[in-house]
């Protein structure tokens, strides 16, 4: 039987310490092979640990908490050790769970981290020159508290056998999933995914899911009026001798400028305005994809696809199947 050791932490969020509870602590229906111990361990012992509402570890304090069956030496033998998320991503992880999860490293164990876990294996040195998965939104916090570390906030996991990490909330369901299959096969892994009510592989990245704000429309400084008025125009067959034309400037300067304000090129910028609009399109309407890219300025059907795979990883059909509200 495999073990796999759950390290809760104080103050965690109550969402990522219950996926692994759920994906790995009963078999799927019809399951009869033997399936997997799951050991539930605090840094104090055996004993109740108070859980935070959510990953903004803000809310419903208190009302929250979850029985620990065993402390830190139940990691010493456990073949997997999952640290779901940490209590706080700007401060130190325990030191005796970071030194905990290192020597189970050492000895042997997959050392796995759901969200804001992997604060702790990047504190017990386990992710020093490795790629990670992060949540977008602690992607630049992980990556400027642990400058060794390679931080990917674009994925929504990464496996490199000894050590698993993965973004946040639901992309832990994807990891656990992924585990399963790795250890047990593809069947089971389908059959835990049907008994979850859920996909047993997403494609793309966490791209999709990231809040892309337009521009502000009430700037008057700056480029502000420039990119106003192009993202009222997307539609049209834009060109960078267009935006300079608009703005009275040599295209050069408006190349610098852009750079300036932007941090990328007109085009580039233009491309991410008309990436968005399709993102839009296909959540709100029930228009052709042919003629969302019509609307976006990206011409054909083919070539938007193309610009969703490279840039979402995920072709706009299936991206309208994910963000659609559901229907009551």
């Amino acid at each position: 039987m495999r073990s796999i050791a759950v390290l809760i932490l104080a103050s965690a969020p109550v969402f990522e310490v219950a996926i692994p509870c759920q994906v790995f602590g009963t078999p799927p229906p019809g399951h009869e092979d033997p399936w997997y111990e799951l050991l539930l361990c605090a840094d104090g012992g055996p004993g109740t640990v108070p859980l935070r509402g959510s990953s903004g570890h803000a809310d419903l304090p208190g009302l929250f908490h979850m029985a620990a069956s065993h402390g830190l030496d139940a990691l010493e033998t456990a073949g997997t050790v999952i640290v779901p998320a940490c209590s706080d991503v700007r401060a130190d992880p325990a030191p005796a769970a970071v030194a905990a999860v290192r020597a189970a490293h050492a000895r042997g164990a997959r050392i796995v981290s759901l969200c804001s876990g992997a604060f702790l294996l990047a504190a017990a040195g386990l992710l020093d020159g490795r790629r990670s998965a992060a949540h977008w939104r602690h992607a630049p916090i992980l990556a400027a508290r642990y400058p060794a570390v390679d931080v990917d906030p674009a994925v929504l996991y990464i496996d490199h056998g000894d050590v698993v990490t993965g973004a946040g909330n639901t992309a832990g369901i994807d990891l656990c999933l992924h585990l399963i299959r790795q250890d047990l096969g593809t069947e089971t892994a389908n059959a835990v995914a049907r008994h979850l009510v859920v996909p047993p592989h997403r494609a793309g990245g966490q791209a999709q899911y990231v809040e892309s704000p337009l521009p502000a429309t009430g700037r008057d400084d700056g480029l502000g009026p420039l990119l106003q008025w192009a993202v009222e125009r997307l539609d049209e067959p834009l060109t960078i001798a267009d935006l300079a034309a608009r703005a009275g400037l040599a295209g050069r300067t408006l190349i610098r400028r852009f750079h300036a304000e932007t941090g990328t090129t007109p085009l580039r910028w233009l491309l991410a305005q008309r990436l968005i609009r399709a993102r839009e399109l296909l959540e709100r309407t029930d228009l052709p994809v042919d003629q969302v890219a019509g609307r976006c300025g990206l011409g054909s059907a083919a070539n938007l696809r193309a610009h969703f795979a490279r840039e979402l990883g995920v072709p706009p059909s299936e991206y309208r199947r994910n963000h659609r509200p559901a229907v009551p």
